[in-house]
Protein backbone atom coordinates (compact mmCIF):
# COMPACT_ATOMS: atom_id res chain seq x y z
CA UNK A 1 0.00 0.00 0.00
CA UNK A 2 1.77 3.38 -0.98
CA UNK A 3 2.03 5.76 1.62
CA UNK A 4 0.39 8.79 0.23
CA UNK A 5 -3.02 6.21 0.89
CA UNK A 6 -5.05 5.75 3.39
CA UNK A 7 -6.47 1.84 3.75
CA UNK A 8 -9.43 1.26 1.77
CA UNK A 9 -8.82 4.16 -0.72
CA UNK A 10 -6.12 2.89 -3.28
CA UNK A 11 -8.42 -0.21 -4.04
CA UNK A 12 -11.10 1.66 -6.03
CA UNK A 13 -8.17 3.88 -8.40
CA UNK A 14 -6.89 2.63 -11.27
CA UNK A 15 -4.68 4.75 -14.13
CA UNK A 16 -8.09 4.41 -15.57
CA UNK A 17 -10.85 5.58 -12.77
CA UNK A 18 -10.30 9.05 -13.57
CA UNK A 19 -12.73 8.16 -16.78
CA UNK A 20 -15.91 7.72 -14.46
CA UNK A 21 -15.72 11.24 -13.23
CA UNK A 22 -16.94 14.97 -14.45
CA UNK A 23 -13.55 15.88 -16.47
CA UNK A 24 -12.97 19.55 -16.95
CA UNK A 25 -10.82 21.29 -19.41
CA UNK A 26 -10.67 18.17 -22.12
CA UNK A 27 -10.60 19.69 -25.91
CA UNK A 28 -13.85 18.58 -27.65
CA UNK A 29 -10.78 15.90 -29.86
CA UNK A 30 -13.29 15.71 -33.32
CA UNK A 31 -11.61 12.14 -33.65
CA UNK A 32 -11.79 9.71 -31.48
CA UNK A 33 -10.44 6.82 -33.41
CA UNK A 34 -7.32 9.36 -34.27
CA UNK A 35 -7.03 10.18 -30.42
CA UNK A 36 -6.81 6.88 -29.08
CA UNK A 37 -4.16 5.58 -31.91
CA UNK A 38 -2.15 8.51 -30.59
CA UNK A 39 -2.39 7.69 -26.89
CA UNK A 40 -1.38 4.13 -27.65
CA UNK A 41 1.46 4.67 -29.45
CA UNK A 42 2.48 7.02 -26.55
CA UNK A 43 2.18 4.46 -23.83
CA UNK A 44 4.30 2.47 -25.97
CA UNK A 45 6.75 5.29 -25.55
CA UNK A 46 9.46 4.89 -22.94
CA UNK A 47 8.85 6.76 -19.30
CA UNK A 48 10.44 10.57 -20.01
CA UNK A 49 11.42 10.55 -16.09
CA UNK A 50 11.55 8.10 -13.29
CA UNK A 51 10.02 7.03 -10.33
CA UNK A 52 13.33 7.07 -8.53
CA UNK A 53 13.71 10.86 -9.68
CA UNK A 54 9.90 11.94 -8.24
CA UNK A 55 10.93 10.38 -4.95
CA UNK A 56 13.85 12.23 -4.58
CA UNK A 57 11.99 15.14 -5.34
CA UNK A 58 9.36 14.78 -2.69
CA UNK A 59 12.24 14.16 -0.01
CA UNK A 60 13.65 17.29 -1.23
CA UNK A 61 9.91 19.09 -0.80
CA UNK A 62 9.58 17.70 2.66
CA UNK A 63 12.43 19.65 3.78
CA UNK A 64 10.82 22.94 2.61
CA UNK A 65 7.56 21.94 4.13
CA UNK A 66 10.00 22.17 7.24
CA UNK A 67 11.70 25.44 6.35
CA UNK A 68 14.71 23.84 5.45
CA UNK A 69 14.92 24.23 1.84
CA UNK A 70 12.66 26.76 -0.71
CA UNK A 71 11.30 25.75 -4.22
CA UNK A 72 11.53 27.50 -7.28
CA UNK A 73 9.30 26.57 -9.56
CA UNK A 74 9.52 28.60 -12.80
CA UNK A 75 9.11 28.55 -16.56
CA UNK A 76 7.28 29.28 -19.28
CA UNK A 77 4.05 30.34 -19.77
CA UNK A 78 3.08 27.40 -22.19
CA UNK A 79 5.81 25.64 -24.48
CA UNK A 80 5.60 26.12 -27.91
CA UNK A 81 6.59 24.04 -30.64
CA UNK A 82 7.25 27.05 -32.85
CA UNK A 83 9.91 28.47 -30.14
CA UNK A 84 12.39 25.66 -29.71
CA UNK A 85 15.88 24.14 -29.37
CA UNK A 86 18.99 24.46 -27.26
CA UNK A 87 19.21 28.33 -26.57
CA UNK A 88 16.20 28.63 -25.31
CA UNK A 89 16.61 26.27 -22.92
CA UNK A 90 19.48 26.71 -21.74
CA UNK A 91 18.85 30.78 -21.76
CA UNK A 92 15.94 29.69 -19.07
CA UNK A 93 18.08 27.58 -17.26
CA UNK A 94 20.86 30.42 -16.90
CA UNK A 95 17.96 32.61 -15.50
CA UNK A 96 16.72 29.35 -13.05
CA UNK A 97 20.51 29.11 -11.89
CA UNK A 98 20.93 32.85 -11.33
CA UNK A 99 17.56 32.89 -9.19
CA UNK A 100 18.93 30.03 -7.39
CA UNK A 101 22.10 31.27 -6.55
CA UNK A 102 20.55 33.96 -4.84
CA UNK A 103 18.23 32.57 -2.97
CA UNK A 104 20.70 29.49 -1.62
CA UNK A 105 23.46 32.23 -0.93
CA UNK A 106 21.42 35.00 0.96
CA UNK A 107 19.15 32.21 2.79
CA UNK A 108 21.78 29.66 3.66
CA UNK A 109 18.96 26.59 2.91
CA UNK A 110 19.08 24.89 -0.41
CA UNK A 111 16.59 26.04 -3.12
CA UNK A 112 15.05 23.12 -4.92
CA UNK A 113 14.99 23.97 -8.93
CA UNK A 114 11.59 22.80 -10.97
CA UNK A 115 10.71 23.70 -13.91
CA UNK A 116 7.65 24.44 -15.92
CA UNK A 117 9.24 22.73 -18.55
CA UNK A 118 9.92 19.58 -21.01
CA UNK A 119 6.18 19.00 -21.02
CA UNK A 120 4.14 22.48 -20.02
CA UNK A 121 2.12 22.56 -23.16
CA UNK A 122 -1.37 22.70 -22.50
CA UNK A 123 -3.38 25.79 -20.75
CA UNK A 124 -7.06 25.17 -19.38
CA UNK A 125 -9.08 28.43 -20.62
CA UNK A 126 -12.08 30.18 -19.33
CA UNK A 127 -14.33 29.30 -22.32
CA UNK A 128 -14.38 27.18 -25.37
CA UNK A 129 -14.66 29.62 -28.00
CA UNK A 130 -13.19 33.00 -28.19
CA UNK A 131 -14.66 35.67 -31.06
CA UNK A 132 -11.97 36.66 -33.59
CA UNK A 133 -12.86 39.12 -36.17
CA UNK A 134 -16.60 38.18 -35.68
CA UNK A 135 -15.84 34.43 -35.78
CA UNK A 136 -17.03 32.29 -33.17
CA UNK A 137 -13.34 29.52 -32.80
CA UNK A 138 -12.34 27.28 -30.87
CA UNK A 139 -10.04 28.22 -27.75
CA UNK A 140 -6.20 28.00 -28.27
CA UNK A 141 -5.49 25.34 -25.56
CA UNK A 142 -2.19 24.93 -25.78
CA UNK A 143 0.04 23.32 -28.83
CA UNK A 144 -0.33 20.13 -27.34
CA UNK A 145 -3.99 20.50 -29.07
CA UNK A 146 -3.97 22.92 -31.69
CA UNK A 147 -2.87 26.06 -32.83
CA UNK A 148 -2.88 29.93 -32.07
CA UNK A 149 -3.33 31.05 -35.64
CA UNK A 150 -6.79 32.43 -35.87
CA UNK A 151 -8.62 30.15 -38.45
CA UNK A 152 -11.07 27.02 -37.74
CA UNK A 153 -7.95 24.09 -39.17
CA UNK A 154 -5.78 25.68 -37.01
CA UNK A 155 -7.88 25.67 -34.10
CA UNK A 156 -8.75 22.20 -34.57
CA UNK A 157 -7.51 19.82 -31.99
CA UNK A 158 -5.15 17.45 -33.72
CA UNK A 159 -4.32 14.38 -31.65
CA UNK A 160 -1.09 14.14 -33.51
CA UNK A 161 0.25 17.03 -31.59
CA UNK A 162 -0.15 14.63 -28.30
CA UNK A 163 3.01 12.50 -30.18
CA UNK A 164 4.82 15.51 -30.93
CA UNK A 165 4.39 17.04 -27.56
CA UNK A 166 5.94 13.98 -26.14
CA UNK A 167 9.09 14.05 -28.61
CA UNK A 168 9.80 17.93 -27.79
CA UNK A 169 9.40 16.79 -23.99
CA UNK A 170 12.20 13.93 -24.54
CA UNK A 171 14.25 16.50 -26.33
CA UNK A 172 14.50 19.14 -24.08
CA UNK A 173 15.02 16.82 -21.05
CA UNK A 174 17.99 15.56 -22.75
CA UNK A 175 19.29 19.66 -23.65
CA UNK A 176 18.66 19.81 -19.67
CA UNK A 177 20.29 16.75 -18.17
CA UNK A 178 22.92 17.58 -20.52
CA UNK A 179 23.29 21.37 -19.46
CA UNK A 180 22.93 20.29 -15.83
CA UNK A 181 25.03 17.32 -15.34
CA UNK A 182 27.73 18.65 -17.67
CA UNK A 183 29.40 21.20 -16.61
CA UNK A 184 26.92 24.19 -17.62
CA UNK A 185 26.10 24.18 -14.22
CA UNK A 186 28.98 24.25 -12.33
CA UNK A 187 29.04 27.10 -9.52
CA UNK A 188 32.58 27.93 -10.79
CA UNK A 189 30.94 29.56 -14.27
CA UNK A 190 28.72 31.85 -11.41
CA UNK A 191 29.88 34.64 -13.66
CA UNK A 192 28.66 32.83 -16.80
CA UNK A 193 24.99 32.56 -15.77
CA UNK A 194 25.04 36.52 -16.43
CA UNK A 195 23.66 36.97 -19.75
CA UNK A 196 24.75 40.21 -21.66
CA UNK A 197 21.58 42.00 -21.53
CA UNK A 198 21.20 41.35 -17.86
CA UNK A 199 24.57 41.99 -16.73
CA UNK A 200 24.40 45.77 -17.87
CA UNK A 201 21.52 46.47 -15.48
CA UNK A 202 21.02 47.17 -12.14
CA UNK A 203 20.16 43.60 -11.17
CA UNK A 204 22.96 42.02 -13.43
CA UNK A 205 25.61 44.35 -11.53
CA UNK A 206 24.30 43.30 -7.98
CA UNK A 207 24.50 39.40 -9.46
CA UNK A 208 27.82 40.12 -10.33
CA UNK A 209 28.83 41.62 -6.62
CA UNK A 210 27.56 38.19 -5.32
CA UNK A 211 29.30 35.76 -7.94
CA UNK A 212 32.66 37.80 -6.96
CA UNK A 213 31.82 36.56 -2.99
CA UNK A 214 31.27 32.97 -3.98
CA UNK A 215 34.10 32.56 -6.41
CA UNK A 216 36.23 34.40 -3.71
CA UNK A 217 34.46 31.76 -1.17
CA UNK A 218 35.46 28.75 -3.14
CA UNK A 219 38.76 30.07 -3.86
CA UNK A 220 39.84 30.24 -0.05
CA UNK A 221 38.44 26.78 0.45
CA UNK A 222 40.90 25.15 -2.15
CA UNK A 223 43.39 27.61 -0.71
CA UNK A 224 42.64 24.98 2.21
CA UNK A 225 43.17 22.07 1.16
CA UNK A 226 39.56 21.35 0.27
CA UNK A 227 39.32 19.25 -2.98
CA UNK A 228 36.13 21.00 -4.56
CA UNK A 229 36.28 18.66 -7.47
CA UNK A 230 35.39 15.58 -5.56
CA UNK A 231 31.96 17.86 -4.06
CA UNK A 232 29.75 16.78 -7.20
CA UNK A 233 27.05 19.56 -5.40
CA UNK A 234 29.72 22.40 -7.01
CA UNK A 235 29.82 21.00 -10.14
CA UNK A 236 25.83 19.95 -10.99
CA UNK A 237 22.98 20.39 -10.57
CA UNK A 238 19.26 18.47 -9.63
CA UNK A 239 16.65 20.39 -12.16
CA UNK A 240 12.88 18.71 -11.97
CA UNK A 241 10.52 18.93 -14.45
CA UNK A 242 6.69 19.95 -13.78
CA UNK A 243 3.88 20.91 -15.63
CA UNK A 244 -0.02 21.03 -15.29
CA UNK A 245 -1.75 17.53 -15.38
CA UNK A 246 -4.74 18.57 -17.66
CA UNK A 247 -4.81 16.61 -21.10
CA UNK A 248 -5.77 13.23 -18.77
CA UNK A 249 -5.47 11.04 -21.64
CA UNK A 250 -1.95 11.74 -22.58
CA UNK A 251 -1.23 11.38 -18.63
CA UNK A 252 -2.76 8.07 -18.24
CA UNK A 253 -0.88 6.99 -21.42
CA UNK A 254 2.64 8.09 -19.90
CA UNK A 255 1.47 6.29 -16.67
CA UNK A 256 3.39 3.16 -15.37
CA UNK A 257 4.07 0.72 -12.75
CA UNK A 258 7.74 1.62 -10.98
CA UNK A 259 9.33 -2.05 -10.88
CA UNK A 260 11.37 -1.54 -8.09
CA UNK A 261 8.32 -0.60 -5.12
CA UNK A 262 5.05 -1.74 -7.66
CA UNK A 263 3.51 2.03 -7.13
CA UNK A 264 2.16 3.97 -10.07
CA UNK A 265 3.76 6.73 -11.46
CA UNK A 266 3.08 9.54 -13.74
CA UNK A 267 6.07 9.36 -15.85
CA UNK A 268 5.35 12.54 -18.00
CA UNK A 269 6.66 14.69 -15.53
CA UNK A 270 8.58 14.59 -11.80
CA UNK A 271 6.23 16.75 -10.58
CA UNK A 272 2.06 17.49 -11.53
CA UNK A 273 -0.20 19.86 -10.75
CA UNK A 274 -3.78 20.43 -10.59
CA UNK A 275 -4.96 24.33 -12.01
CA UNK A 276 -7.90 26.45 -10.16
CA UNK A 277 -10.62 25.70 -13.09
CA UNK A 278 -9.97 21.43 -12.40
CA UNK A 279 -9.75 20.62 -8.89
CA UNK A 280 -12.94 19.60 -7.73
CA UNK A 281 -12.95 17.11 -5.09
CA UNK A 282 -15.36 14.73 -7.29
CA UNK A 283 -13.72 15.57 -10.55
CA UNK A 284 -11.46 13.70 -12.84
CA UNK A 285 -8.22 15.62 -12.44
CA UNK A 286 -8.47 14.75 -8.14
CA UNK A 287 -8.98 11.13 -8.77
CA UNK A 288 -6.34 10.85 -11.52
CA UNK A 289 -3.60 12.30 -9.29
CA UNK A 290 -4.44 11.03 -6.22
CA UNK A 291 -3.45 7.54 -7.34
CA UNK A 292 0.10 8.40 -8.88
CA UNK A 293 3.13 8.45 -6.25
CA UNK A 294 4.66 11.90 -7.80
CA UNK A 295 4.76 15.19 -5.63
CA UNK A 296 1.69 16.95 -6.76
CA UNK A 297 0.19 20.03 -6.63
CA UNK A 298 -3.05 22.20 -6.42
CA UNK A 299 -3.52 26.03 -7.58
CA UNK A 300 -6.02 27.37 -4.96
CA UNK A 301 -7.69 30.45 -6.26
CA UNK A 302 -9.12 33.73 -4.21
CA UNK A 303 -12.68 31.35 -4.00
CA UNK A 304 -11.47 28.73 -2.33
CA UNK A 305 -12.65 27.86 1.75
CA UNK A 306 -10.99 26.64 4.03
CA UNK A 307 -13.12 23.31 4.43
CA UNK A 308 -12.38 22.84 0.58
CA UNK A 309 -8.49 22.88 0.91
CA UNK A 310 -8.79 20.51 4.18
CA UNK A 311 -11.15 18.32 1.74
CA UNK A 312 -8.33 18.32 -1.13
CA UNK A 313 -5.71 17.70 1.53
CA UNK A 314 -7.58 14.36 2.29
CA UNK A 315 -8.21 13.25 -0.89
CA UNK A 316 -4.71 13.48 -2.38
CA UNK A 317 -2.59 13.18 1.04
CA UNK A 318 -4.79 11.25 3.36
CA UNK A 319 -1.49 9.63 5.23
CA UNK A 320 -0.16 12.91 5.43
CA UNK A 321 3.51 12.48 3.71
CA UNK A 322 5.69 15.73 4.01
CA UNK A 323 6.63 16.91 0.40
CA UNK A 324 3.60 15.30 -1.28
CA UNK A 325 1.41 18.05 -1.52
CA UNK A 326 2.23 21.48 -2.47
CA UNK A 327 -0.73 23.80 -2.34
CA UNK A 328 0.26 26.73 -4.62
CA UNK A 329 -1.45 29.95 -3.56
CA UNK A 330 -2.71 32.32 -6.61
CA UNK A 331 -4.86 34.66 -4.97
CA UNK A 332 -4.23 38.53 -5.77
CA UNK A 333 -1.76 41.15 -4.39
CA UNK A 334 -4.99 42.53 -3.11
CA UNK A 335 -6.32 39.51 -1.39
CA UNK A 336 -3.53 37.43 -0.25
CA UNK A 337 -2.66 37.97 3.28
CA UNK A 338 -6.38 37.97 4.10
CA UNK A 339 -7.70 34.90 1.85
CA UNK A 340 -4.62 33.11 2.97
CA UNK A 341 -4.26 33.06 6.68
CA UNK A 342 -7.47 31.28 7.23
CA UNK A 343 -6.09 28.20 5.12
CA UNK A 344 -2.99 27.88 6.76
CA UNK A 345 -4.72 28.44 9.85
CA UNK A 346 -7.12 25.36 9.03
CA UNK A 347 -4.30 23.32 7.48
CA UNK A 348 -2.04 23.45 9.98
CA UNK A 349 -4.78 22.44 12.22
CA UNK A 350 -5.79 19.06 10.05
CA UNK A 351 -2.22 17.92 10.86
CA UNK A 352 -1.37 18.45 6.82
CA UNK A 353 2.41 19.07 6.35
CA UNK A 354 2.17 20.88 2.84
CA UNK A 355 4.55 22.94 0.78
CA UNK A 356 2.94 26.00 0.94
CA UNK A 357 3.54 27.98 -2.42
CA UNK A 358 3.14 31.02 -3.51
CA UNK A 359 2.28 32.07 -7.51
CA UNK A 360 2.00 35.67 -7.60
CA UNK A 361 1.73 35.48 -11.21
CA UNK A 362 -1.93 34.36 -12.28
CA UNK A 363 -3.75 36.82 -9.59
CA UNK A 364 -2.44 39.78 -11.02
CA UNK A 365 -2.99 39.63 -14.54
CA UNK A 366 -4.62 42.68 -16.20
CA UNK A 367 -5.23 44.35 -20.02
CA UNK A 368 -3.28 47.03 -20.11
CA UNK A 369 -4.15 50.58 -21.58
CA UNK A 370 -3.66 49.22 -25.39
CA UNK A 371 -5.56 46.27 -24.37
CA UNK A 372 -2.13 43.99 -24.16
CA UNK A 373 -2.68 41.25 -21.67
CA UNK A 374 0.05 41.78 -18.61
CA UNK A 375 1.34 41.89 -14.95
CA UNK A 376 3.53 44.34 -13.11
CA UNK A 377 6.36 43.30 -11.36
CA UNK A 378 5.03 45.64 -8.32
CA UNK A 379 2.20 43.65 -8.22
CA UNK A 380 4.28 40.11 -7.91
CA UNK A 381 6.55 41.33 -5.33
CA UNK A 382 3.39 42.69 -3.40
CA UNK A 383 1.95 39.24 -3.61
CA UNK A 384 5.34 37.60 -2.72
CA UNK A 385 4.99 39.68 0.71
CA UNK A 386 1.42 39.60 1.66
CA UNK A 387 2.36 35.71 1.23
CA UNK A 388 5.38 35.56 3.35
CA UNK A 389 3.49 38.06 6.12
CA UNK A 390 0.62 35.91 6.06
CA UNK A 391 3.28 32.99 7.17
CA UNK A 392 4.90 35.50 10.10
CA UNK A 393 1.68 35.93 11.66
CA UNK A 394 0.38 32.42 11.40
CA UNK A 395 3.96 30.80 12.19
CA UNK A 396 4.16 28.89 9.62
CA UNK A 397 6.72 28.15 6.65
CA UNK A 398 6.78 29.66 3.48
CA UNK A 399 7.81 27.01 1.17
CA UNK A 400 8.55 28.48 -2.04
CA UNK A 401 7.51 30.26 -5.41
CA UNK A 402 5.90 29.18 -8.84
CA UNK A 403 6.67 32.19 -11.49
CA UNK A 404 6.05 32.41 -15.47
CA UNK A 405 9.46 33.63 -16.81
CA UNK A 406 12.20 33.57 -19.85
CA UNK A 407 15.61 33.86 -20.27
CA UNK A 408 14.60 35.75 -23.47
CA UNK A 409 14.43 39.65 -23.30
CA UNK A 410 11.28 39.84 -23.78
CA UNK A 411 8.86 43.16 -22.82
CA UNK A 412 5.51 41.31 -21.49
CA UNK A 413 5.53 42.21 -18.14
CA UNK A 414 5.53 46.01 -16.73
CA UNK A 415 7.80 47.80 -14.02
CA UNK A 416 11.21 46.63 -13.17
CA UNK A 417 14.06 48.60 -12.91
CA UNK A 418 14.52 49.01 -16.64
CA UNK A 419 10.67 50.07 -16.38
CA UNK A 420 9.02 48.82 -19.04
CA UNK A 421 5.89 50.59 -20.03
CA UNK A 422 2.74 50.04 -21.76
CA UNK A 423 4.19 51.46 -25.19
CA UNK A 424 7.35 48.93 -25.03
CA UNK A 425 5.31 45.34 -24.58
CA UNK A 426 4.32 45.72 -28.48
CA UNK A 427 7.95 45.70 -28.70
CA UNK A 428 8.97 42.12 -27.87
CA UNK A 429 5.68 40.42 -26.56
CA UNK A 430 6.58 36.56 -27.46
CA UNK A 431 4.25 34.45 -25.34
CA UNK A 432 1.78 32.28 -27.15
CA UNK A 433 -0.33 33.22 -23.82
CA UNK A 434 0.25 34.63 -20.98
CA UNK A 435 3.00 37.34 -19.88
CA UNK A 436 6.30 35.89 -18.69
CA UNK A 437 9.11 37.90 -16.43
CA UNK A 438 12.10 38.41 -18.16
CA UNK A 439 15.62 38.06 -16.71
CA UNK A 440 16.07 41.05 -15.33
CA UNK A 441 13.10 41.53 -13.91
CA UNK A 442 13.06 37.52 -12.60
CA UNK A 443 17.02 38.78 -10.90
CA UNK A 444 15.46 41.61 -9.18
CA UNK A 445 12.79 39.45 -7.98
CA UNK A 446 14.82 36.58 -6.75
CA UNK A 447 17.17 39.56 -4.04
CA UNK A 448 14.07 40.69 -3.27
CA UNK A 449 12.51 37.38 -2.21
CA UNK A 450 15.65 36.78 -1.02
CA UNK A 451 15.35 39.68 1.65
CA UNK A 452 12.61 37.95 3.05
CA UNK A 453 13.73 34.37 3.59
CA UNK A 454 14.75 33.64 7.05
CA UNK A 455 18.66 33.36 7.51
Amino acid sequence: MPAWHAIGVLDTWTPTSWRDRPVAQQPDWPDQAALNRALETIAGFPPLVFAGEARALTQALAHAAEGRAFLLQAGDCAESFDAHGAPRIREQLRVILQMSVVLTYSSGVPTIKVGRIAGQFAKPRSAAFERVDGVDLPAFRGHIVNDAAPTAEARRPDPARLVQAYHQSASTLNLVRAFTKGGFADLSRVHAWNQEFVATSREGRRYEVLAEEIERALRFMRACGIDLEATPQLHQVDLYTSHEALILGYEQALTRVDSTSGDWYDCSAHMLWIGNRSRQLDGAHVEFLRGVGNPIGVKIGPAAEPDEVIALCEALNADRVPGRLSLIARLGADLVEDRLRPLLRAVRAAGHPVVWVCDPMHGNTFASANGIKTRHLDDVLREIGGFFAAHRAEGTQPGGVHLELTGEDVTECLGGAEEILDEHLTDRYESVLDPRLNGRQSIDLAFRIAELLPR
